[in-house]
């Protein structure tokens, strides 16, 4: 039988050794957890034209597609049985000035060191993170014996 993963893209905001996360808040899923902009690919869309919308819609900032650089991609399966398929891509190059665009999902947004993300960052994305600090193109985590 084939699988059938959600389809997800996280965007990496840097700014001076920084990343840009968001709180999650009323969701129901991780409410109060960080994590990056992201979110799930939606039918007929590519995986960058979903970041650039993701970025647009959760933080207000314009991204052009040809500055976003896929950095890392990671099959995972979290605590739940649940498996994803996530595209993580960074820039350091976007027009406006990041918020909250999506207050009624997010407590805020903050910016913290790519190399010492908070305790309290969803799995998923802090992984992704580091995989992409050490230049690693791809991971599967969450599977027996990984």
């Amino acid at each position: 039988m084939p699988q059938h993963p959600y389809l997800d893209v996280m965007i990496i905001l840097e700014r001076g050794g920084r990343i840009l996360l968001a709180e999650r808040a009323n969701t129901g899923y991780s409410d109060g957890w960080l994590n990056l902009p992201s979110g799930k690919v939606e039918v007929g869309e590519c995986v960058t034209e979903a970041a650039v919308r993701e970025a647009r819609e959760e933080v207000g900032v314009r991204i052009a597609p040809d500055e976003l650089r896929a950095v890392h991609v990671m099959h995972f399966r979290n605590p739940e049985g649940q498996e994803r398929v996530g595209w993580f891509f960074a820039t350091a190059q976007w027009e406006g000035e990041p918020f909250n665009a999506e207050p009624h999902k997010c407590a805020g947004l903050s910016w913290h060191p790519a190399d010492r993300l908070p305790a309290g960052t969803i799995l998923y994305n802090a992984l992704g993170v580091a995989h992409y600090l050490k230049g690693d193109p791809a991971s599967e985590h969450g599977w027996q014996g990984r």
